[in-house]
């Protein structure tokens, strides 16, 4: 009976990959999403303020750092709870796959969230003069919390080591 318990809670692991395979089809709609962004941004190029263009290039950065965290959680969540990608020989493999544990997947996603916030606190920044000094405030203890978080993550999983 032990073991039928432990075959099937081993098993069960499997129920992540219809969840890492929904992430490619939001992987998709961010994909979508930059390009309608593009889209939209192509004709004003030439008449757009410096201002306007940098918080749009900010945007563009954003959508890729989004896409490249779920790209990581992706393929390094599968890889280590699921199961080994087997990528044919003669394909291209991408360097990182299998060498990120539980450990460095966390530290990815908590640089990423940092990074993607200080983006998002930039564009508030460019804008400072419209919004309210509450909200400022708010957006920047938001973000030290989050580099906090990610400085103390990193902290603990050193001292693992």
């Amino acid at each position: 009976m032990e073991t039928y318990i432990e075959r099937l809670i081993y098993a069960s692991r499997w129920l992540l990959a219809p969840i890492y395979l929904g992430m490619s089809f939001a992987l998709m709609a961010l994909t979508v999403k930059f390009f309608q962004e593009l889209y939209h941004f192509i004709p004003l190029i030439l008449a757009i303020e410096d201002n306007q263009l940098i918080l749009k290039l900010l945007t563009f950065i954003d959508l890729t750092l989004v896409g490249s965290l779920t790209i990581i959680v992706m393929f390094s969540g599968y890889d280590n709870f699921v199961s080994r990608l087997d990528v044919a020989e003669g394909t291209e493999k991408l360097s990182w796959l299998g060498t990120h544990d539980y450990g460095s997947l966390k530290m990815k996603v908590a640089s990423s969230i940092v990074a993607i916030s200080s983006i998002h606190l930039l564009k508030v920044f460019m804008n400072v003069e419209q919004i309210a000094n509450d909200k400022l405030t708010w957006y920047v203890l938001i973000h030290l919390t989050f580099v906090l978080s990610a400085f103390l993550m990193g902290y603990l999983e050193k001292l693992k080591q």
